[in-house]
């Protein structure tokens, strides 16, 4: 009854403005590693984002919106499938690793499709491929996004730093010469072929930490590759190329409703702007990506304007954890950082149970349906699948997941009033404007990256009204508060609490 009174609603809505779709269109424009104070629309760093802004200024700007986790993988795990990652043992940072999603789980993009709609990735995954062991990238590889609900996927397997250095297409490496096949290798064997910490001579970027083995393009990365020649990528045209492929898909799809996962890699490292992006930050590599990635969002604009399906899609644009600045590579990010702060005002960075972690920019736009505005709600990306379901006139829920439609996209209703976050197997809480850290006897600090990890010995609490900045504990001054946020953490974790383990980075 449900589904089909809001299918009328979408009939009514749009017969007198748009003939094309009923069902609004959804592009999804994920970052990676982009930090609260890295959009100019935040008002708390130097860089300049214009048309991120744009996009920011004409809808909702979230200033308490989060991803699930301080790392990649676990909070895109959460985004597809709208539950916890600390609820998955094999939600964690992927490095050559198998698919993390069970193909039986509901996901984002299996939503869409029951209700009809195209659906595509163009961008990084970072979720896993393949199941039962390591991955053969000359034949086709499955399970992968094709088998958890995308009708077509274009992607970089893990990440720009990782190998294999190949754009995988519907499960096939493009330009494959099957004379020469590919061998990944994470242990000890290189192979024989160069590497970084043998031939630093044929560097064009110098590793700080752990991304020293298989060089492409002059670039040290983790892990060992051999063979695939033909198919590796140019580093300084990813960004062409994803925002290309991106347009490709959407010109086969843009006459019926579509969802679009936009994952673009900007700004994890290895940070490799395009020439025409080199010194236009005056921020080193770090700032000039972020140009080139508000750049590439000004394309994907600018292409549903000119196509005339601007004002039936909804854009979304987060990321997908905190910021890092020296994260594995001498790139001056830290040198060059001048006045900007990539964390605004917020404590910590990627990796750490500080709001720097997770708390990340947040827009929601919907041309003519959308009211601009700045709002305080709490929301998360684990709501996104609840929240489009609801939206669209579906009974699909998720595990986690809160029907924030309203807040989404109707300039109304209250957000979440209880959030648990997640980085790296350790968990804190969030209750109305109250945050609990739960006491874990790791390091405070992790020197290589320089990012205060909220690690202590003994709870920490702090009131984020008041003290956004998270200097202030309060755990010793307000017991009973500090109890009453243990006893529902306790509660909504149950058996899943894990033991903690040291961060250690690649």
């Amino acid at each position: 009854m449900k589904a089909n009174f809001l299918l009328l609603f979408f009939l009514l809505f749009y017969s007198c403005g748009n003939e094309k779709n009923v069902q609004p269109n959804v592009v999804l424009i994920y970052l990676d590693d982009l930090g609260y104070g890295d959009v100019s629309s935040y008002e708390l760093g130097t860089l300049e984002t214009p048309n991120i802004d744009k996009i920011a200024n004409g809808g909702i700007r979230f200033t308490n919106g989060y991803a699930s986790s301080a790392t990649c993988s676990p909070s895109r795990y959460a985004l597809m499938t709208g539950t916890y990652p600390w609820r998955n043992k094999r939600a964690k940072i992927i490095t050559g690793g198998n698919l993390i999603i069970d193909e039986s789980e509901m996901t984002l993009p299996k939503m869409f499709k029951s209700l009809g709609y195209e659906t595509g990735v163009v961008g990084k995954w970072h979720l896993g491929l393949g199941k039962g062991g390591p991955v053969d990238y000359n034949s086709l590889i499955k399970p992968g996004p094709n088998e958890v609900g995308f009708d077509h996927s274009y992607i970089m397997a893990d990440t720009q730093d990782r190998v294999p250095t190949v754009y995988i297409e519907n499960g096939n490496v493009v330009n494959l010469d099957p004379n020469d096949p590919i061998e990944i290798n994470f242990g000890n064997d290189d192979y024989g072929l160069p590497s970084g910490t043998k031939n630093p001579e044929l560097l064009t970027m110098k590793w700080h930490h752990g991304h020293n083995k298989a060089i492409v393009n002059g670039v040290p990365r983790i892990g060992y590759m051999k063979g695939g020649e033909k198919a590796k990528w140019s580093d300084i045209d990813m960004a062409d190329e994803f925002i290309n492929k991106a347009k490709e898909y959407l010109d086969t799809v843009k006459d019926k409703p579509f969802f679009l996962f936009y994952s673009l890699q900007q700004p994890h490292v290895p940070r490799t702007p395009h020439p025409r992006f080199e010194g236009t930050s005056g921020m080193g590599p770090r700032g000039d990506v972020i140009k080139e990635a508000d750049w590439c969002i000004g394309e994907m604009y600018d292409y549903l304007e000119e196509n005339g399906i601007l004002e039936n899609t909804i854009i979304i644009i987060s990321s997908d954890n905190g910021p890092v600045l020296n994260d594995g590579y001498y790139d001056d990010a830290v040198e060059k950082l001048g006045d900007h702060t990539p964390a605004g005002n917020l404590r910590g960075g990627k990796y750490s149970l500080y709001e720097a972690g997770t708390r990340v920019p947040f827009i929601t736009y919907w041309k003519g349906k959308i009211k601009p505005q700045v709002s305080d709600e709490v929301v998360t990306q684990i709501d996104f699948l609840n929240s489009f379901s609801s939206l669209l006139g579906s009974d699909t829920k998720s595990k986690d997941g809160v029907d924030l439609s309203s807040v989404f996209f109707e300039n109304s209703g209250k957000g979440r009033n209880e959030l648990v976050i997640e980085a790296t197997s350790r968990t804190a809480f969030r209750q109305n404007n109250w945050v609990m850290i739960p006491p874990y006897n790791l390091p405070a600090t992790n020197p290589r990256v320089n990012i205060e990890l909220g690690n202590s010995k003994d709870y920490l609490l702090f009131n984020l009204d008041e003290d956004i900045s998270q200097q202030n504990d309060l755990s010793k001054s307000n017991p009973e508060k500090l109890n009453e946020m243990i006893a529902r953490y306790d509660e909504i974790l149950g058996n899943n609490k894990k033991k903690a383990e040291k961060l250690e980075l690649e």
